[in-house]
This record gives structure tokens, C-alpha cells and sequence, in this order.
């Protein structure tokens, strides 16, 4: 077989030459630079964006968790106002009560008669439940016992109470100070 020629040397005409079985690619550099720069730029952007959202949450969250502590801190301070604010005509009534130069026996009775009934009301307002046991079973959840003392009665019953007790929803604030029943035959 004959051999193929060897490629002749072209005269140069001042364009440069360009060899037809070469790819006509440009070099990496050029081709992929402003194209991976723009991508860098890009996502640093976004990356800068995403810090920024990030660094707004975290300062609200704390904005909220400092607000929170503050309402709290306030309802608890002022968790009694409304008891508060209803007790104020019953302390009104006991001070007009004492205030009276010429009342009779009667007519203070009438009238510290009518301020229990005030408070009452307000107790009754703010959910506060007495605790009266006279004749029931002793309980320790809800009353103190003071005294056994012998009884006909059933032992463990409360025969008497010293001072009643008070609950605030289901709450004991307060147990009855009682005297218990014992039968007679434990006497010895």
C-alpha cells in the first residue's frame, strides 16, 4: 500500500491557520471560568441570604422568648388583681362599719353581716370552696386532725371543727383543723 503524503507546508498569509481535524475547542480556563465563577457568586449569595434569614429567626426567637418571661413575669404579678379589685368594697364596708360613732349593737351586726356576705360573694366569684366537715369521714387531703376524742358517734368521723378549711378549684389552700371521733372502748 502506498503511503499517504506528508502534509505540505502552507504559505502564511497573516490569518493564523487552523487545522480542519483539530476539535475547536477553547481552552478550559476560558470555557468553564465565567461560567463556574458566576455559579461561586451565585451561591455565596444565596448562602449570604440563608445566613441573613437565619440570624433574623434566631433574633426573633429571642425577641419572642424575652416578650414570653416578660407576660409571665406579669401574670404572675398580677395574677390577683380582679380578687383584688373585688375585695376592695368588702375592706370599704368594714371600714364605714368602724367608722360609725353611735351605731348600736344591732345595726354593726346588720352591717358586718352584710360585708360576709360580700366576701362570700367574691370567694364564690374567684372559686374559693369552704371546707366544713362537721359529720363526715376524716380525710387527711382535706383536714388536720387535733384531737381524738371518745364518741357515740363512728370513729374516724369529725365530731367538731376548730377552723374550716378552704379550697381553690379542686385545691386544697387550707385543711380543716378537726376534732376526730374514737369509739369509747379505745380508752384504755
Amino acid at each position: 500500500m502506498p503511503e499517504p503524503d506528508p502534509p505540505s507546508p502552507q504559505v502564511s498569509s497573516g490569518e493564523p491557520s487552523v487545522d480542519p481535524a483539530a476539535p475547536t475547542a477553547k481552552p478550559a480556563e476560558v470555557a468553564s471560568g465565567p461560567d463556574t465563577e458566576e455559579l461561586l457568586r451565585h451561591a455565596e449569595l444565596k448562602a449570604q441570604e440563608h445566613h441573613d434569614a437565619w440570624l433574623r429567626a434566631k433574633a426573633e426567637a429571642e425577641n419572642i422568648r424575652k416578650r414570653t418571661a416578660i407576660e409571665l413575669a406579669n401574670a404572675y404579678k398580677y395574677a390577683i388583681e380582679a380578687i383584688a379589685a373585688e375585695l376592695l368594697p368588702v375592706k370599704d364596708s368594714l371600714e364605714a362599719t368602724l367608722a360609725a360613732d353611735s351605731a348600736a349593737l344591732e345595726t354593726l351586726r346588720s352591717g358586718v353581716d352584710l360585708t360576709l356576705k360580700q366576701l362570700n360573694a367574691v370567694f364564690g366569684k374567684a372559686n374559693l370552696r369552704e371546707i366544713n366537715p362537721i359529720g363526715e369521714k376524716f380525710d387527711p387531703h382535706q383536714h388536720q386532725a387535733i384531737s381524738m376524742l371518745p364518741s357515740e358517734k363512728e370513729p374516724n368521723t369529725i365530731i367538731n371543727v376548730l377552723q374550716k378549711g378552704y379550697r381553690l378549684h379542686d385545691r386544697v389552700i387550707r385543711p380543716a383543723l378537726v376534732t376526730v371521733a374514737k369509739s369509747r372502748d379505745d380508752q384504755a
